[in-house]
């Protein structure tokens, strides 16, 4: 399968765009597991968003956080693959041109996440680093972890 690749700001999206990116982040994160919390959270006005598209099909997405926001180094989040794309690797693909793109955009050293603690040898595998201690954001248990670049 092979996705197109888009990476916009929050004003560079229609309404209808930005929406079904809503719709996907909602049904993973709140939906798929069964998590309640505020999904906007003041952070996409500023943020870039890498969506690979199979046709007019979200297939995944991740929201790249420029320095200063999340943290003092730039960062990733709301990392996703939808239901229907599963299992093929797009995972991979997504943070490998996600990582490139922070590299571009922000010229930086050093990218910091909040990962999902089952996700860590997902993320160890792209070069992240544990730091610190296991802690629950929104009763799910994450790590911070941090690329060097």
């Amino acid at each position: 399968m092979k996705l197109e690749w888009s990476c916009k700001k929050f004003s560079e999206f229609t309404k209808q765009e930005f929406y079904n990116i809503l719709v996907a982040r909602q049904k993973v994160f709140i939906i798929e597991q069964n998590c309640n919390y505020l999904d906007c959270d003041n952070k996409d006005e500023q943020s870039y968003h890498l969506l690979g598209m199979d046709k007019k099909n979200i297939a995944s997405y991740m929201r790249i956080i420029p320095p200063g926001i999340s943290y003092k180094d730039a960062s990733m989040g709301r990392i996703l693959t939808t239901s229907k794309y599963r299992g093929k690797g797009l995972g991979k693909l997504l943070m490998k041109e996600g990582i490139s793109l922070a590299r571009k955009k922000f010229k930086i050293s050093k990218i910091k996440i909040s990962a999902q603690s089952y996700l860590l040898p997902f993320y160890k595998s792209f070069g992240f680093v544990k730091q610190g201690k296991e802690y629950l954001e929104d009763d799910i248990p994450h790590t911070e972890m941090v690329l060097l670049l």
